[in-house]
């Protein structure tokens, strides 16, 4: 009897794994070690939040050259290897405290992403093309998913962990680590893989190599220049605007790929960019996990451990302790940092504020619960916060999964697209959780349960899984052979203009007074792009039903 999966699955699922292991330690600390006054850069929650939102959108938008160069030049294989090596290298070196060190290692992680995030989920697709493995792609998406948030889930225990034992520059170092174990995984079971390895020949239609440089990346970088001509920013920043310009040239060769294509692959390349243009929405939500939601868990959750886990958390060192001294006197920044206002190079806004008031944790606890003066509390450390999306895919996917199947068996299981329309409606219902957590803590005057915190994770969470794979495995089913991996990077190229727009959606936190509004706007953001989705979703499913 035949395996329903091939022997490549878990190589690629353990490379994958380690891969996120690296991603999501080094980003679950990324914002906090950027606002961290006194070990980090004292960064404003605008300027974190619009570096995070351009470092995010930049390691999106690379595979799109990545996967060019893998399908025509490189091999799968081979980019894979290279992109490994230069994000492993790139997380090592953001253990030195120096903003130019930080630069250069997220370039390195940037670049090397680009050569491995879209062409491993490419190899995946192809090892299950064969006629044997085809009809069970989306549940091996599924399970490769739950691969990635295996090593999202488990790498914020290390970095809090070594975070508390060292300092952030354990906690990077760890990050490479991982990177390094993923690839040594990845050449072992190489020989599972080889044959799906394949560089794809060139049609007359497609440009080449030297053309995509010319008409492609040197007008991005001219477009990307284009912002500093402006006497004040379009969209929030400089930097957002050199993004959303940079875009334009590869938003162009897209165009034109779907105008030069035969017919024949005209309708698929068709569906697939109106459904990369949709989903944008739901990356500039789910994306804001690495800042808005991180502030909320940081300055708005209670991080207190209870007394029944305490001896076991800090035996883990998962756990910061925070002292209370009643009588100080401490200048509280607008994200209740703690601040020397003449040492610390805060942005104008925040200089500004000058709120005399207790140590920053303490700042909206209730008075009734305020420890005694001198007293020392253990708090979960803000990072943990980010393992609670990956917990609810690794719970929810094998329940997913399921549900699937046990709708194929009936003949009722819905197709991709329509999957990926429920799953914008379900994520927009997560802002409403949020909603409520505003509500409960009385808009952040008191510090509100964790409870909401991960029932809203849990929601979007759904939406994620019938959105997030589906879409990998949408994109390797419908792709022109020769294109496979440049339509992921198209997939990638929406990922990172959402990733770009989260950062912004996250610099205008601090605009908000009422904070129930700015999670108002994200549902209806989510909504919006559900109605789309839903109004030409009988277009698609015809679509997907002739060329699936």
């Amino acid at each position: 009897m035949k395996t329903k999966h091939p022997k490549a699955l878990p190589f690629l699922f353990f490379s994958e794994m380690w891969e996120r292991f690296g991603y999501y330690l080094m980003i679950g600390i990324f914002t906090l070690y950027l606002k961290d006054a006194e070990k980090g850069f004292a960064l404003s929650e605008q300027e974190a939040s619009d570096l995070y939102g351009t470092f995010i959108a930049l390691v999106f938008l690379t595979p799109f050259i990545g996967g060019l160069l893998a399908d025509r030049v490189l091999g799968y294989r081979k980019a894979i290897t290279i992109g490994g090596i230069l994000m492993g290298f790139g997380y090592c070196l953001m253990s030195i405290h120096s903003l130019n060190a930080l630069y250069i290692a997220m370039t390195f992680i940037i670049v090397g992403n680009g050569f491995f995030k879209p062409n491993i989920s490419t190899l995946l697709g192809n090892v299950y093309n064969s006629e044997e493995y085809r009809q069970h792609k989306d549940a091996g998406y599924n399970i490769f998913y739950m691969g990635i948030n295996i090593g999202a889930f488990v790498c914020n225990f290390f970095g809090a962990a070594l975070y508390n034992m060292f300092g952030w520059y354990a906690a990077f170092l760890a990050a490479g680590v991982g990177m390094f174990i993923g690839i040594i995984i990845f050449w072992i079971g190489t020989k599972h893989y080889a044959h799906a390895d394949v560089i794809k020949p060139r049609s007359e239609s497609d440009m080449s190599l030297v053309q995509i440089f010319g008409v492609i990346l040197i007008p991005s970088i001219v477009f990307g220049l284009i912002p500093l001509l402006f006497p004040k920013p379009l969209v929030g920043s400089v930097s957002t605007d050199a993004f959303l310009f940079g875009c334009i040239p590869v938003l162009f060769f897209y165009g034109r790929l779907l105008y030069k294509s035969p017919e024949t692959e005209k309708k698929p390349i068709a569906a697939m960019l109106a459904i990369f243009a949709v989903v944008i929405a739901f990356w500039a939500v789910f994306k804001q996990n690495g800042s808005t939601l991180n502030t909320w868990a940081n300055n708005y959750t209670d991080r207190e451990v209870p007394a029944n886990i305490l001896g076991v958390t800090k035996s883990l060192q998962l756990a910061e302790k925070i002292s209370y001294k009643q009588d100080s006197v401490v200048s509280i920044d607008k994200q209740f940092r703690p601040i020397n206002l003449d040492s610390v190079p805060l942005a104008k806004e925040d200089k500004k504020v000058k709120t005399v008031d207790y140590p920053a944790y303490f700042k909206n606890v209730k008075k009734d619960k305020l420890p005694k003066e001198g007293e020392e509390i253990y708090a979960f450390n803000t990072n943990l916060f980010q393992s609670v999306n990956p917990f609810w895919v690794i719970v929810l996917t094998p329940l997913v999964i399921g549900f699937f199947g046990f709708l194929n068996r009936r003949g009722k299981e819905p197709s991709t697209p329509t999957k990926i329309a429920f799953g914008l409606l379900i994520s927009a219902l997560s802002c409403f959780v949020m909603v409520g957590a505003v509500y409960a803590s009385n808009n952040g005057i008191e510090k509100s349960s964790a409870w909401w915190f991960i029932s809203s994770y849990a929601v979007i969470t759904i939406g994620e899984l019938f959105l997030s794979p589906m879409g990998l495995s949408l994109v390797s089913k419908l792709s022109p052979q020769r294109l496979t991996s440049l339509m992921m990077g198209g997939w990638f190229l929406a990922t990172s203009i959402g990733n770009k727009l989260s950062g912004v959606l996250s610099s205008l936190w601090d605009g908000y007074d009422d904070k129930s509004n700015f999670f108002y706007v994200n549902a209806m953001l989510l909504g919006f792009a559900a109605l789309l989705m839903f109004g030409i979703l009988r277009w698609l499913n015809q679509i997907f039903e002739e060329y699936k």
